[in-house]
């Protein structure tokens, strides 16, 4: 009897050290999420797991070209996934299927050729031109033919910007760094 309870304590103790590591972790640092949806293809698939890191934009701002998890303008209870394209009081062109972004009075186009192989005008119903203002970001789906993103809500918030994709965990098969700019 009084090895069963030695044993029970044990497992309590470890399970209480397992809990006071893995829950400050699991609520700051590291996040699961599914990919639900085609709007991420072909670099994120339907049913994906992935992991996002939700330190990294607490010591630095996102990047064009990251692929970031965020609650969604629509419903705070949705997250969503996309990449972002704008940052912070830019203006974004999209015409005739190409991106541009204004950077000291002039416009650039985006190369996303490093994480996108082909683009076509028929992938983008409209053109489009936003300033965004400070704290705001324009996030397009990677399937830019099938995603509800920044062309149909508008720009995110940075405050709601959960973290970015650190990498993907399943398919094992797929194991691998997300593509980034």
């Amino acid at each position: 009897m009084k090895k069963t309870l030695l044993f029970f304590w044990e497992l309590i103790k470890i399970a209480l050290i397992a809990l006071i590591i893995v829950v400050p972790i699991r609520a700051f640092i590291f996040q699961p999420f599914f990919v639900r949806g085609a709007s991420m293809e072909p670099n994120f698939h339907n049913f994906d797991y992935l992991i996002v890191d939700e330190i990294s934009y607490r010591f630095a701002e996102p990047k064009r070209g990251d692929v970031v998890v965020f609650r969604s303008p629509i419903n705070s209870r949705q997250r969503f996934i996309k990449r972002i394209i704008g940052l912070p009081l830019e203006t974004i062109k999209i015409d005739r299927g190409k991106i541009y972004f204004e950077q000291s009075n002039e416009f650039y186009e985006l190369d996303e050729s490093q994480y996108l192989s082909f683009l076509s005008p028929q992938d983008f119903q409209i053109d489009l031109e936003i300033t965004l203002k400070e704290n705001e970001y324009f996030v397009l789906g990677d399937n830019r033919g099938h995603s509800l993103d920044s062309r149909s809500f508008g720009a995110i918030l940075r405050e709601n910007i959960i973290g970015k994709v650190a990498f993907r965990l399943w398919p094992i098969a797929t194991f691998a760094k997300p593509p980034q700019n």
